[in-house]
């Protein structure tokens, strides 16, 4: 009976070693609580990303779940980033870390001794975790609920870009619209607005109308590059955004958050309504964008 025991024994630690040296996907693993939800931590993985030299390539099945291939000091790294709202406003952030060439030397040296590949991905992460914290005092998110965006008939640009660049855009065709306007005596009837047609979460695309909001005549001139549409009235959940505008796709991934843990099917396709213009300066903070995510 001993004998069977401490085969039983034996099997189990043979096992597990043959696990953690050969199996086992990942060489480290490091866990990050932030103190905001997963989509702006998504975004900010991947403009971390982009200041890392020489190379990082980014894939994500969602936003939850993103995986980095970076370069550092000729070494190759795979990181696995796995994303989990805790609460409202806090997420677990785990990083499972390979180091592609030397795993299995790094499984045999990590239990007894801090390696090279330990302290690189420590400083790694602590540079991204330091990135997030300063990211984060950039702007506010409060979600207001449901609501209803009350629609409006708009003089607008269609654009295509990716959401980091959808600010830069806006700018762009700003003059080209307020000209427009200013130039045929065209009656605004709000502040400018994006009406999101199409967002591919997966690639961050996006195709949008930039609008400025009008009086509906029979006499509106034409325009090769602006157009005119209503946009109807639209039960949805609200988000007040205060920061620039070039995040305001953080309130987006809030309300994405608060509507799946209210049950409530969605559209995702987000109308902003900018209550301030940036051209003039001051506290981005206290920029205020209206943010509405149509209900099904």
């Amino acid at each position: 009976m001993k004998k069977k025991t401490g085969l039983f024994i034996l099997l189990i630690v043979f096992g597990t070693l043959i696990w953690y040296l050969f199996i086992k996907p990942y060489d480290y693993l490091v866990t990050i609580k932030a103190n905001t939800f997963p989509g702006t931590i998504n975004q900010s993985i991947k403009l971390w990303s982009k200041t890392i030299d020489p190379y990082s390539k980014i894939t994500q099945d969602d936003i939850q779940n993103i995986s980095q291939e970076l370069t550092i000091n000729d070494t190759t790294y795979y990181y696995k980033w796995k994303l989990q709202p805790l609460t409202d406003s806090t997420s677990k952030v785990k990083v499972y870390v390979k180091d592609v060439d030397h795993s299995l030397s790094n499984k045999i040296k990590i239990p007894f001794s801090e390696t090279d590949f330990e302290k690189t991905t420590k400083r790694t992460l602590l540079d991204f975790n330091e990135k997030l914290t300063d990211h984060l005092k950039g702007f506010k998110v409060k979600v207001v609920g449901k609501d209803t965006f009350a629609g409006k008939y708009c003089a607008y640009i269609p654009i295509k870009s990716t959401q980091l660049q959808k600010a830069k855009e806006m700018k762009k065709n700003y003059l080209l619209l307020s000209d427009f306007v200013a130039t045929n005596k065209i009656e605004l009837n709000g502040t400018p607005m994006a009406e999101i047609t199409k967002w591919d979460i997966t690639t961050d695309s996006i195709h949008y109308n930039f609008c400025f909001p009008i009086i509906k005549s029979d006499s509106l001139p034409l325009h090769n590059l602006i157009k005119y549409k209503q946009l109807s009235i639209k039960p949805s959940l609200k988000a007040i955004y205060n920061g620039n505008y070039i995040t305001s796709d953080r309130a987006w991934y809030s309300l994405l958050d608060y509507a799946e843990k209210s049950n409530i099917e969605i559209i995702h396709k987000p109308i902003e309504v900018y209550n301030n213009n940036p051209n003039m300066g001051g506290d981005e903070l206290r920029w205020k964008t209206e943010v509405y995510m149509p209900i099904k």
